[in-house]
C-alpha cells in the first residue's frame, strides 16, 4: 500500500525521569517517578506528521514485548500505518531521559530492535511515496540504502542527521533536504562559522534548526531565517522530531520549503510547552490559523 510520507527510523520506549539537575561523573541524583512514554526519532516523526493529517507509514522495528505494544498503540492512535513495522527477537529500543526544571534533557539510547532493521525491505516500503524521511538510531547501511533507493525512485528525500554520523558523499548528494541542528551542522563542517557550506556537501537544500530562535533555510544562493514564537518551555524532548514530521507533512502536501519550515517551527514551539515527545505534538487545528 502506498503512503504519501514514509518514515525510515527508530521506535523507542522513553523512560523519563524529572530531576533538579543532571548527575556528574560518579554521582547519584534522586529524581521523580519514572514515566514511560512512546518515542524514538522515527516513531516521533511519523506521529507528528500523522497528527497534522498526513498519510504516513513507519518502516521500523520493535521487540515482542510490552514496550513494543506501547509503541504500536501510540502509532495507531495517531493514525500512523504500521504494516511496515517489523517485530524482532531483540528487545524494543529504550531511551533513558533526564529532564531538568528548565525543560532541557539528556538522553541515553539503547537501540535494541532498531539495530535489527535491515535495508532489504526499503524498496518495497518506498513504493508510491511522495516524501521519505530518514533519521538515525538505525544501522547506517539502512540509512544509506533508503536514501539512495528513494532518490532513484523519484521520492523527495529528507534526512534528519541526528544523532550525527558520517555518511558517504554519494548519500549526501542524493538528498533533497538535509536537516540538522546547530551542533550537528558544526560537527559536519568542523566549524559553526558558515552553515551555508552544508550545501557544498551535496544536498539540494539544508535546514538548520536553531532551538528557541527558529530555523535557517539554505538553498543555492539564498538563506532565510524563520523566527520561532516565544514560549515557556516545559520539556524539549522530541521537539526536533516534531519539527521533522511537520516539515515532511507540509512538503508532501505541496508546500514550498520555506513555508514548510514555518509550519515546522510552529509545531516544535507548541511541543516544548507540553511534557513528553509523541503526546506533545499538536494537530493541524491547534496551529495558528488551523
Amino acid at each position: 500500500m502506498a503512503h504519501d510520507v514514509v518514515v525510515v527510523g527508530s521506535a523507542n520506549a522513553d523512560l523519563v525521569v524529572k530531576a533538579e539537575r543532571r548527575p556528574g561523573a560518579g554521582e547519584t541524583v534522586l529524581g521523580e517517578d519514572t514515566v514511560i512514554m512512546p518515542g524514538g526519532k522515527g516513531a516521533n516523526t511519523a506521529v507528528a506528521a500523522a497528527r497534522l493529517g498526513a498519510d504516513v507509514a513507519l518502516f521500523g522495528a520493535i521487540g515482542d514485548d510490552h514496550h513494543g505494544t506501547i509503541l504500536l498503540d501510540s502509532l495507531r492512535d495517531a493514525g500512523v500505518h504500521t504494516e511496515l513495522v517489523e517485530t524482532t527477537a531483540r528487545p524494543t529500543g529504550i531511551a533513558y531521559i533526564t529532564v531538568t526544571p528548565d525543560g532541557e534533557n539528556s538522553i541515553l539510547v539503547s537501540p535494541g530492535a532498531n539495530h535489527a532493521l535491515e535495508p532489504e525491505r526499503v524498496e518495497k516500503a518506498l513504493s508510491g511515496a511522495k516524501v521519505m524521511v530518514v533519521s538515525l538510531e538505525i544501522p547506517l547501511r539502512t540509512v544509506e540504502r533508503a536514501i539512495e533507493t528513494g532518490a532513484r525512485a523519484g521520492v523527495r528525500t529528507l534526512l534528519n542527521l541526528s544523532p550525527a554520523a558520517a555518511l558517504s558523499e554519494r548519500t549526501l548528494a542524493a538528498l533533497d533536504v538535509l536537516l540538522v541542528n546547530e551542533h550537528e551542522a558544526a560537527w559536519l563542517l568542523g566549524s559553526a562559522d558558515d552553515p551555508a557550506k552544508l550545501l557544498d556537501l551535496g544536498p539540494r537544500a539544508a535546514v538548520v534548526t536553531l532551538g528557541a530562535r527558529g530555523a535557517l533555510v539554505l538553498t543555492p544562493g539564498s538563506a532565510a531565517e524563520i523566527a520561532a514564537p516565544q514560549v515557556d518551555a516545559v520539556d524539549t524532548t522530541g521537539a526536533g522530531d516534531g519539527f521533522t514530521g511537520a516539515l515532511a507533512a507540509a512538503l508532501a502536501g505541496g508546500a514550498d520549503l520555506e513555508s514548510a519550515v514555518r509550519k515546522a517551527v510552529q509545531v516544535a514551539a507548541i511541543s516544548v510547552t507540553r511534557p513528553g515527545a509523541q503526546p506533545s505534538y499538536p494537530t493541524a487545528a491547534e496551529l495558528p490559523g488551523g
